[in-house]
């Protein structure tokens, strides 16, 4: 009899730590490790776990989550998506010029229509024209940020009406707009991606994607809406980024919100070879660099320090992705 895997009738029935579920390291460790930081940190820093740091932490994890939700979807369907952070300076723009004219829902609906349809661009130039994803989309994420800094003048775009500060003003259960917009966009990427076909679609083809087309699935299609949707994500993560600051321009966004992106979903526990991931091991992942950053400003701790940690914290992650496969 194999005792590996273990089935609950091969185990005595006096051994009961072995009838119990095996937790594997590689999709639970990022729990334990948020865990262990989260205590610390409220060790450390009483005011860390008073009610304002909680919901001030999750209101800035509400931009990097978002624009991770749809991260998450490409780099399991095996797909890099190195343009988010032009997308976001782009929609970001759109959505207060237009708000400025028809009001808030029109700069709200604009900036989702413009992130997926630069999606929808990256898509047909890696799909179609079968451009290598991480080449076309780093082609596209400056054809994209030139594109921010001509539609801008090269100018910040303030919101004259302050149409989007509503997001923050207005909270619920002590729970700004914007955190539950996050919320929600995660609870729907998140169910989209366990639940639906479309989802296990994603899997297949960033298991194997030769394997998917033979086995009649529709890579093409699929791979150019997990784009869409990522661009989607950028432009509703913008949304969030003009009500927090009232303004939007070419430089914001840019490599440093795509890398952090990545970073949060890598350290999550999505394979960066595709086919393997989840959205809320990716969500735990952005709120371990939201601890680092909230800990490091309360500690008083030279901020230099923070991208080494963010830095250790993906080579470990890579580092285990690649020690678990090997084992496998």
């Amino acid at each position: 009899m194999s005792a590996d895997p273990r089935t609950t009738a091969d185990v005595p029935a006096n051994n009961w730590a072995a009838r119990l579920p095996r937790l594997s390291m590689r999709e639970y460790g990022v729990i334990l490790v948020f865990i262990v930081l989260f205590i610390a940190l409220s060790i450390a820093s009483p005011t860390f776990i008073e009610p304002a740091n909680l919901a001030n932490m999750l209101d800035q994890a509400s931009t990097w989550g978002i624009v991770a939700c749809g991260a998450t979807l490409t780099i399991v369907s095996g797909i890099f998506d190195l343009s988010i952070g032009s997308v976001f300076a782009v929609s970001g723009i759109v959505a207060i010029m237009v708000a400025n004219h028809v009001g808030t829902l029109g700069g709200f609906v604009a900036a989702v229509l413009v992130g997926a349809a630069m999606g929808a661009v990256n898509g047909l130039v890696v799909t179609l024209a079968r451009v290598n994803s991480f080449i076309a989309t780093l082609a596209t994420s400056f054809l994209f940020g030139g594109l921010a800094i001509v539609i801008s003048g090269g100018q910040i775009v303030t919101d004259s009406h302050l149409s989007f500060l509503v997001m923050n003003d207005t909270p619920v259960l002590d729970i700004t707009g914007a955190s539950w917009l996050f919320i929600g966009v995660a609870l729907v990427t998140g169910f989209v991606l366990a639940v639906t076909g479309y989802g296990r679609s994603l899997y297949a083809i960033g298991g194997n994607k030769e394997a998917a087309r033979l086995s009649g699935l529709r890579t093409v299609r699929d791979q150019i809406l997990v784009l869409v949707i990522s661009g989607a994500c950028a432009g509703t993560a913008a949304i969030i980024g003009a009500s927090q600051t009232g303004s939007a321009s070419a430089s914001v966004g840019g490599s440093t919100l795509t890398l952090t992106a990545i970073a949060a979903t890598v350290i999550g526990g999505t394979s960066i070879l595709g086919g393997e991931g989840s959205v809320w091991r990716a969500m735990i992942g952005v709120f371990l660099l939201v601890l680092i950053s909230n800990g490091f400003n309360l500690l008083g701790i030279n901020a230099n320090y923070q991208e080494i940690v963010q830095g250790f914290l993906i080579l470990v992650a890579v580092g285990l992705d690649q020690a678990f496969r090997w084992r496998t």
